[in-house]
């Protein structure tokens, strides 16, 4: 009897083992997004003939995202702090790993470079922009180009005209109607393609007809000076203002920081307009466990925009004194520096 019961616990043991195991394998279609790192500005940016000699600091700020590859990272991820759980198809869309990941490094590259353009010009410095052509930034899922162009490709032609900005692109697609086919030249990873695409309609109410792209530039800067920003373990374009000021504070005489811990997030472009971003939430937390005194976040301007409502919200409901500063630009952000007094 004993040794039955020896052999029955052994064999449960082996059947609780190879499952647990299983699980390790069994991918999930998820994401986890919790708070992630603040980092100071000064040791990644370095402005050629700027100062460093700032009281306070200026900080980026990130939110962590972990693909749930197997069962007990979505299982965490149900209980975890601060955490949520993002279907992949709602991160990724239908881009694959390798059209993802290029998107990211469009993204940073961009948001980088219009940092410098609008660090540089806020300074009272010129910053030549040079258009390249138009990123794919996503392929539509009516779009007759999906499975031909592939997010992170680059238009450089249409119909035999040059193209080097998405808004010579949109205008002369502006022109056609749906079903009508255009001749395009792109490159993808290092190689040139052309082929004819036919148009779809993308706006029902207005028959606006195009390509099924979501098109932005792909340019590069001739700046004043040598800026270097190192940021290669943060991907996204969400530290974009943070880079400006940065890049501004080291410029200019004096300190903008007086002494305070700041933080901040939101777009950038090249004339200083500040843009929404994702996981703001994340990033309020983030701050407050790194003792920040302020945060910038990008105001809500436009319809749908939620990102000033929703870091006052989540601040309040979990108790934070952090002073949370929405702009809409650059220089407000600017502003509102010079006119604090220094911290004591």
């Amino acid at each position: 009897m004993n040794n039955f019961l020896k052999r029955k616990s052994t064999f449960a043991i082996f059947i609780i083992a190879v499952i647990l195991i299983i699980g390790l394998f069994i991918p999930t279609p998820y994401y986890l997004e919790q708070p992630g790192s603040v980092e100071k500005l000064s040791p990644r940016v370095t402005v050629q003939d700027g100062h460093k000699d700032e009281k306070g600091n200026l900080y980026l700020t990130t939110v962590l995202s972990t693909k749930a590859t197997n069962v007990y990272i979505y299982l965490y991820g149900l209980v975890a702090p601060h955490t949520q759980m993002e279907k992949e198809q709602d991160v990724k869309g239908d881009m694959s790993d390798e059209e993802y990941d290029r998107l990211l490094e469009h993204m940073m590259s961009s948001s980088q470079q219009n940092a410098i353009t609008s660090g540089l010009k806020a300074a009272g410095e010129q910053v030549n922009v040079q258009n390249n052509g138009v990123f794919v930034y996503m392929v539509l899922p009516d779009s007759k180009a999906k499975g031909t162009i592939k997010v992170g490709d680059v238009i450089h032609s249409v119909d035999g005209h040059p193209v080097k900005k998405s808004i010579d692109f949109i205008n002369y697609l502006s022109k056609k109607k749906a079903g009508d086919t255009v001749q395009l030249g792109w490159t993808h990873n290092g190689k040139t393609y052309t082929k004819s695409i036919p148009l779809v309609t993308l706006d029902k109410k207005t028959n606006r007809a195009g390509i099924g792209i979501v098109p932005e530039d792909e340019f590069s800067i001739q700046p004043s000076r040598k800026i270097n920003i190192n940021a290669s373990d943060i991907g996204g374009p969400s530290a974009g203002l943070m880079f400006s000021l940065e890049i501004y504070n080291q410029l200019v005489p004096g300190d903008l920081t007086k002494g305070y811990q700041i933080a901040g997030t939101g777009t950038i472009d090249q004339n200083g307009n500040v843009g929404q971003i994702g996981g703001i939430r994340d990033k309020i937390v983030a701050a407050h466990k790194s003792g920040i005194d302020i945060f910038f976040c990008p105001a809500d301007v436009q319809k749908g925009d939620t990102n000033e409502k929703d870091i006052k919200d989540e601040a309040h409901k979990l108790g934070y004194k952090i002073k949370i500063v929405p702009v809409k630009t650059m220089k407000d952000a600017i502003q509102y520096l010079e006119k604090l007094p220094p911290k004591k």
